[in-house]
């Protein structure tokens, strides 16, 4: 084999290899100085991206919130295990580690919306639909992404949502103790309550959901989730509700979680209905 034969061969061998190979890699949030200032110049906000390979994927992309009260993150179990799972599944998933709000609701939300639009920023790249970015949270987590579908506007607006056991109400008494004083601070205003509580703020332009949570969550009412979807129906919005008879709070990709094998299957059917 000539030297010129020899390039070509290993040439193609390389491409191939791209085509075939996953790809998982931290991508900053912001090159320059993020807005808003939650007092914590450490505490700075980053993706994970998983890309499916060029074979697999299907184009949509999913967007990783994961919990913790607003005051810690639950990056494996409810952040890096589902963006290897989604990314076997032909679906490019960008797990967030947004900043923590210490009071400054803009902060973390401001990070999602900045998720969202990078994801769109890249979706040539990255082999991503820009009409089929999604956005998925956690608890806490999943107030954020609650927040993002019904409030956001633009390229900060996602197509769909998936919530787990969510926090959706910051009215006091109604949602997560903890979450509310970490997000809105000691003394929110009315206004920022409702201005902050999902079920609040659906409409018919609010994207589909599939919502899971477990009857038994003695964290975050399950209310939450329940009061959610009715708006979303009373909306005309579509959405899916899975109420798991046990399984407390928490479970995020816990095999051990006594109903995973049924929320896998019920999440993926879903994932296929649109």
């Amino acid at each position: 084999m000539n030297l010129r034969k020899l390039f070509l061969t290993f040439g193609l061998a390389a491409a191939a290899m791209t085509m075939n190979a996953q790809s998982t890699f931290d991508v900053k949030l912001y090159n320059g100085r993020p807005p808003y200032n939650n007092g914590d110049p450490n505490d700075t906000a980053k993706v994970r991206v998983f890309l499916p390979t060029e074979k697999e994927a299907t184009g949509r992309a999913v967007i990783i919130c994961p919990g913790g009260a607003y005051e810690t993150l639950s990056m494996d179990k409810e952040g890096y295990d589902w963006g290897e799972f989604f990314q076997n599944h032909g679906i490019a998933a960008i797990v967030l580690k947004y900043r923590m709000p210490h009071g400054e609701p803009e902060v973390p939300v401001s990070d999602a919306e900045q998720a969202m639009k990078l994801v769109r920023m890249n979706a040539t790249s990255w082999r991503i639909n820009r009409n089929d970015v999604g956005i998925m949270g956690f608890s806490a987590g999943g107030h954020l992404a609650a927040t993002i579908a019904t409030r956001s506007q633009g390229e900060a607006k996602p197509n769909f949502q998936i919530l787990f056991y969510p926090v959706i109400s910051m009215l006091e008494g109604y949602g997560h103790d903890r979450s509310r004083l970490n997000f809105l601070g000691k003394n929110p205003g009315k206004r920022d309550e409702k201005k902050y509580s999902a079920d609040m703020n659906v409409s018919r332009v609010t994207p589909r959901a599939f919502i899971a949570l477990s009857d038994d969550d003695d964290s975050v009412p399950p209310a939450n989730g329940v009061n959610f979807y009715t708006e979303l129906y009373r909306n005309d919005v579509r959405g899916s509700l899975h109420v798991y008879p046990g399984g407390g709070h928490g479970w995020g990709s816990k095999i051990g979680f006594r109903y995973h094998e049924e929320m896998m299957m019920d999440l993926k059917a879903w994932l296929k209905s649109f």
